[in-house]
């Protein structure tokens, strides 16, 4: 069994301007650094046999600045990030919120599905669950990360999730089998 904790990234400046980041590699904002800095103090009792991220600054960044942890502990995957947006990449959040369930098969123009983001987070599963069997991970990602995990660790069906209105929480935990 694996034992995985997974975090959002802290907020950049993308996040507070309204705009759906997707690929683009937006950096935290001054609050986004302070959010670093408590995540280190909410896991301060624990630890972790390695930190993984998507390899997008946002989720790196906040990373580094929550744990003064041995950079080889600390693995950047591409199978973790954010679903790509393509043309509506840096659109308001709003109109990607309002409209996201159209996508769930069908790419965003020169982007990608959500069932694309679905098997990329599959592919990661699977290496977790082969490789880091009997450790404790976390992963620092993006809302397309955590719809990976409740999809697949809690049977959550996309169409689901993309109804739901997604609330931020500090830390959610998952095992996997």
């Amino acid at each position: 069994m694996v034992t995985i904790t997974f975090e959002s990234h802290a907020t950049s400046f993308d996040n507070e301007n309204g705009v759906a980041s997707g690929w683009f590699d937006a950096r935290l904002s001054p609050t986004g650094i302070e959010q670093a800095k408590q995540l280190s103090t909410r896991y301060a009792d624990q630890s972790f046999d390695a930190i993984f991220t998507s390899d997008l600054k946002r989720a790196y960044q906040t990373a580094t600045i929550a744990f003064d942890f041995d950079p080889k502990h600390i693995f950047s995957d591409w199978r973790i990030r954010e679903c790509d947006y393509g043309l509506s990449t840096q659109i308001s959040k709003h109109e990607i919120e309002t409209t996201k369930q159209n996508f769930i098969s069908n790419p965003y123009d020169h982007g990608e599905s959500y069932s694309q983001v679905m098997e990329r987070m599959g592919s990661f599963i699977a290496d977790l669950r082969s490789l880091w069997d009997g450790k404790n991970v976390l992963v620092i990602g993006h809302r397309a990360t955590h719809m990976g995990f409740e999809h697949f660790l809690n049977n959550k069906p996309l169409e689901q999730y993309m109804t739901e209105q997604w609330q931020w929480q500090p830390g959610w935990h998952y095992e996997l089998q």
